[in-house]
């Protein structure tokens, strides 16, 4: 579903990401592992088109979309969920849901299935986001990415600042739909466990490079938590 080939970007004078390459497919998680600062947010904001890239190539579906706005990438079917949330605090929960469906036809109604996800949004859907817990605002990301019905899911630290228990609710979500096989998902995850767990495959970055790559399920024998330690 997603194909990128050799990013390259910069800032000023700073090399941050160098020929970065990755995969994500249908049905599966991957898992985009590493320290503070070593490129990750900035290579998920490329893939939106939030910064652009100096040379590389990424595909979504096959169709490239390295000179697309953040606006056509959405259309095509990618969904993004920031670190930070970055929902709206003044709008309610149902409000912030039909943002997700901004570039859908007027009228389009909010997929019940979300609130069959995150039910605690549907108790609270005429609640202000901004009166929501942290884990709760967390919930109402996800699902205002998953509104439209992305192709791929990208996931930027989705438990930082969130408590065990919405952890666990969040990533019985992210299994379930990677699990229905037609969504990727691409996490970029600081809670080693969290990631481990769910990892399909895995990418550990270090100062802007792809170090390590493979199979979730090799991540405990490559001593992959080592290479993430702070």
């Amino acid at each position: 579903m997603l194909k990128v080939s050799n990013i390259n970007q910069y800032y000023g004078g700073s090399h941050i990401l160098r020929d970065v390459s990755l995969t994500a497919s249908l049905g599966k998680i991957t898992v985009l592992l590493g320290r503070n600062g070593v490129g990750k947010t900035t290579l998920l904001k490329c893939l939106m088109g939030l910064v652009p890239i100096k040379t590389g190539q990424i595909e979504l579906a096959g169709l490239p979309m390295q000179g697309a706005t953040s606006y056509t990438r959405a259309r095509a079917g990618m969904g993004y969920v920031p670190q930070g949330r970055e929902i709206f605090p003044r709008l309610t929960v149902q409000e912030n849901l039909r943002m997700g469906l901004a570039y859908r036809p007027a009228g389009t109604p909010i997929p019940p299935e979300l609130f069959e996800l995150f039910p605690i949004l549907a108790q609270m859907r005429h609640r202000r986001g901004g009166d929501l817990s942290g884990g709760q605002q967390q919930q109402l990301a996800i699902a205002r990415a998953l509104a439209p019905g992305p192709k791929l899911l990208i996931l930027d630290e989705p438990t930082e600042g969130i408590q065990p228990s919405i952890i666990k609710d969040i990533g019985r979500v992210i299994r379930m739909l990677a699990d229905r096989g037609d969504m990727a998902i691409l996490l970029c995850e600081q809670y080693y466990d969290f990631a481990e767990e769910l990892a399909d495959d895995y990418l550990v970055m270090e100062r802007g490079e792809v170090i390590a790559q493979g199979p979730g399920k090799e991540m405990a024998a490559k001593g992959i938590r080592k290479l993430v330690a702070i």
